[in-house]
């Protein structure tokens, strides 16, 4: 049952494979095109997928809206967008309900990403409780605000991280630690699971993901004309779900910082 699932569903199986897909150059300058499967999928493969700061978060923020409509209960949700989590901040978040989470926080600097995935062996709590050595020993000074900031740390202060990234404003890529990896794990700090819809950006993976997680079938345009940040209407809210309506999402709209609808629309 779950080979139909993981073979039906691309978001679980194209990141993965985008991702440990490599070009290379042959001797005659002609592109040879191959899969290596000998090598792990890290951080190092996501932050060349990522798109930019604006790309990415809008991105964020369409995930966030879709989940908002199929989950009307916040502590339900998969993704969320908080676009005035503090002061200058806004903060783009994921959890999966069993132990894995993202945190994005966006500011005046430029991107912060924080990644945890509970069962990778690089989890500080199989470490002696220190962050796998490389993971956040780069951050740089403007950004390690956010490597301490209790909403990411644990009671004891350990920053709950296996994979971190970090863009800022000037820069022309993310960036992330030199980090000697544990051998034999195809995905030794979790990044294919923690940032699949941020490496497959297509409203197909959205909906193969909530189709999978909802249960419930998912209009594929419907998704395209959020991912497009389309301002939303009755009609779309109710091809998601027929059990929420405008006035429902007010409050979501405006966290979110999604565009808001015309006021005739409610």
């Amino acid at each position: 049952y779950w080979w139909a699932r993981l073979f039906n569903c691309r978001v679980l199986v194209r990141p993965a494979l985008e991702l440990l897909l490599t070009v290379t150059s042959g001797r005659d300058g002609a592109d040879v095109r191959g899969i290596r499967l000998d090598e792990p999928v890290t951080v190092y493969d996501v932050a060349r997928q990522l798109p930019t700061i604006s790309d990415l978060r809008d991105l964020c923020r369409s995930l966030a809206m879709l989940d908002a409509i199929l989950s009307p209960d916040w502590e339900s949700r998969y993704y969320s967008f908080n676009a005035a989590w503090a002061e200058g901040e806004e903060m783009a978040s994921m959890r999966n309900g069993s132990g894995d989470e993202y945190s994005i926080v966006f500011s005046a600097a430029g991107v912060y990403v924080r990644g945890f995935s509970h069962e990778s062996p690089m989890s500080p709590y199989g470490n002696d409780g220190e962050p796998w050595p490389g993971v956040i020993d780069e951050v740089p000074a403007v950004f390690r605000p956010f490597v301490e900031e209790p909403a990411f740390t644990d009671e004891d202060g350990v920053p709950v991280v296996t994979a971190c990234l970090w863009r800022g404003k000037t820069d022309d890529q993310w960036r992330h630690g030199t980090i000697d990896f544990p051998a034999g794990r195809a995905d030794p700090d979790g990044t294919t699971g923690l940032f699949n819809l941020l490496v497959d950006r297509s409203p197909e993976a959205f909906q193969c993901f909530a189709e999978d997680y909802y249960e419930v079938p998912v209009d594929l345009a419907v998704v395209s004309n959020v991912y497009a940040l389309r301002p939303l209407d009755q009609e779309l809210v109710s091809s998601l779900n027929a059990e929420v309506t405008l006035a429902d999402l007010d409050q979501d709209i405006s966290e979110i910082g999604y565009p808001r609808p015309d006021r005739e629309s409610f």
